[in-house]
């Protein structure tokens, strides 16, 4: 169950050299540094609204090192969706039962909300529109061993689930006026959860 962002859809940044003061650096650690705050300026502000200015600021490096390192902004934001595939792999694995999948996902939205904001953005801005097309494999596998009924689409039910595990981070102001509780709450975490278990289980 993907919720990535698709590459961008801007042209890629001509490469700039930093100064020696730059490139004594540990590349490894400066890269971590970039791409932390790259998440956290587009999960703020969208692909369009971050700037590179901002990016370096928030990692404390000289905004050379984005054109050195990634090739610009584009560069950035398809390394961190390059990252969330590869994360996937841990979230979703073979023989693990649906609604525990979703589980691990919603885990994951709700430590760090970062991903479905980004997402969000990527989808009201149109720097999502690039995107491949979602492999929907693993879900009509599980439509085969009976998890989803037959009656269901797999893609509608993908849609829904990644809505779902979207919702407490996107649109927190939703859960306060529809439950009346806190989406960052212990309470509601734990509500939310074992709700969205019980759902999932009701789709076989």
């Amino acid at each position: 169950m993907s919720d990535k962002p698709a590459p961008s859809p801007s042209a890629r940044s001509p490469r700039r050299t930093p100064g020696p003061k730059e490139r004594k650096l540990d590349p490894e650690r400066s890269c971590r540094l970039l791409l932390e705050a790259a998440l956290d300026e587009f999960a703020a502000k969208g692909f369009a609204g971050a700037r590179v200015q901002d990016i370096a600021d928030r990692a404390g490096l000289n905004k050379q090192l984005i054109a050195y390192y990634f090739g610009g902004k584009e560069g950035l934001w398809n390394e961190l969706s390059r990252r969330w595939t590869e994360s996937e792999e841990s979230l979703n694995e073979p023989g693990v039962p649906l609604d525990e999948v979703v589980a691990r996902y919603l885990a994951q939205a709700l430590d760090d909300p970062r991903g479905p904001r980004l997402n969000a953005w990527a989808g009201l801005t149109g720097a999502g529109q690039e995107g491949d097309r979602e492999d929907l494999s693993d879900m009509e596998r599980r439509k085969e061993a009976g998890e989803i009924a037959t009656e269901l689409d797999p893609g509608v039910v993908l849609l829904l689930l990644m809505s779902a595990v979207a919702t407490p981070v996107v649109v927190p102001h939703a859960v306060r006026s529809v439950l009346g509780m806190d989406p960052e709450s212990p309470e509601f975490r734990e509500l939310y959860t074992e709700q969205l278990r019980r759902i999932v289980r009701r789709l076989g």
